[in-house]
């Protein structure tokens, strides 16, 4: 498995990744898929902001990626990022989103930049809860029926992780 950063050329996968977890998961909870535009965007706005897009390579075919972003717009929050974890179907049970989360950590602490690593997950995915556990996030805070998906009140467990910096 190779992790890189990702290049404009793997938003076709990225964004194929993207919305299976949309029409198919409560890992993402839009409703509406995307198009490549938006995914553009998003490449932009992460790039520009120095966040890192991290690609999981597998036999040459993009397996899943990783990214951290502004937790909120506010200038007190600047030393907060929220991170993503996705990993195609395909590659379930291979380790992909155990070694991105990894290097997405690494890019943290050594960014200097950040404090507090944030995972908003649905509290059904016990997945992603244990996968965060297991890097030292805990669980501060639950929030019950706050999105709504597949006719369903989905609940949301806020979870963290802080690093030591000098800000």
């Amino acid at each position: 498995m190779l992790i890189r950063d990702a290049d404009k050329d793997d938003l076709p996968a990225v964004l194929v990744i993207h919305n299976t977890n949309i029409a198919e998961s409560t890992a993402i909870w839009d409703t509406d898929e995307v198009d490549l535009d938006d995914r553009l965007a998003w490449f932009d706005t992460r790039t520009a902001a120095a966040m890192p897009i991290l690609i999981a390579e597998i036999d040459g075919e993009v397996a899943g990626y990783a990214s951290y972003g502004q937790w909120r717009p506010k200038s007190g929050y600047r030393f907060t990022v929220e991170n993503s974890v996705y990993v195609d179907s395909r590659f379930h049970r291979r380790g992909v989103a155990t070694t991105l989360l990894t290097e997405l950590i690494t890019r943290a602490i050594d960014s200097g930049r950040v404090h507090a690593m944030v995972a908003a997950i649905e509290t059904g995915n016990s997945a992603s809860i244990v996968l965060h556990e297991r890097f030292g996030f805990i669980t501060v805070g639950e929030l019950p029926e706050v999105g709504h998906k597949f006719g369903r009140w989905m609940d949301l467990t806020l979870m963290q992780r802080n690093f030591p910096i000098e800000p």
